[in-house]
């Protein structure tokens, strides 16, 4: 049972595609029992997956625990992928945590999911707040997509200062090049400076997702996308193996 959250404080870097995929990744290709929560206001996660969004606005009902989130759960298309999905009532998720008063609420929600699941992913908003540090305590690993850009390895930084300051407690990072076009030099040579980092590439394929609304690995599973997620997938679990 492990919680992955993929986070990073700067939007547009990818996250929600590769929280999809990476969930996919882990049903899929790991034989998982995994959930996919989604706990960015925008939803992106659920049309990923091809899950239609209900008119109902509950998801802060969760968190209040004022409904039991099994009840709020979705299946997939796919097998052993279930989605807790998103919808506006959680745009000022921080301040109903502030009112609230419990700074582990994320954490004590994960860990009552995680007794039907082997893997959780959360697919976080790019927010640094009550609930992102939450959303840290509540973690084993933190995903961070980083395009090859000097504005996203900033963001990086702010989220390992973010994470450090848990101390002792704090779950390991893996920033995860997002977006890679080997055919643009500062791509390649962010890529060249850091050749310990997993690499997604700049794909029509991942772009396509949106359309086929599904994962890469589900209508090109060939693909170079599709592989990458994959590898992705492997170091994950063999990270989340060593602790």
């Amino acid at each position: 049972m492990a919680v992955v959250a993929v986070y990073s404080v700067k939007g547009g870097v990818g996250k929600t595609t590769l929280a999809a995929n990476l969930a996919w990744c882990a049903a899929t290709q790991s034989s998982r029992r995994t959930l996919l929560w989604d706990l960015d206001a925008a939803g992106g996660a659920g049309f990923l997956l091809g899950v239609d969004p209900r008119k109902k606005r509950r998801a802060q009902s969760v968190i209040a625990k004022e409904i039991d989130a099994a009840r709020l759960i979705r299946h997939t298309q796919y097998p052993r992928l279930d989605l807790l999905p998103a919808d506006e009532s959680i745009r000022a998720l921080d301040v109903t945590l502030a009112e609230i008063g419990k700074k582990n609420r994320i954490a004590k929600l994960t860990s009552a999911l995680v007794k039907d699941y082997d893997r959780l992913i959360l697919d976080c908003p790019p927010v640094l707040n009550e609930l992102s540090s939450q959303i840290v305590r509540a973690a084993d690993l933190i995903l961070v997509p980083i395009p090859p850009s000097p504005l996203s390895a900033r963001a990086l930084e702010t989220v390992r200062e973010e994470v450090q300051a848990e101390g002792r407690k704090a779950p390991p990072i893996m920033p995860v090049f997002s977006m890679v076009d080997r055919r643009r030099a500062l791509h390649r040579d962010a890529v060249a400076s850091e050749k310990g980092w997993p690499v997604v590439p700049a794909s029509s394929a991942i772009e396509q997702c949106a359309t086929h609304l599904a994962p890469v690995g589900a209508f090109a599973p060939r693909s170079d996308a599709a592989r990458s997620f994959k590898t992705l997938w492997t170091q994950i679990e063999r990270k989340l193996a060593k602790g």
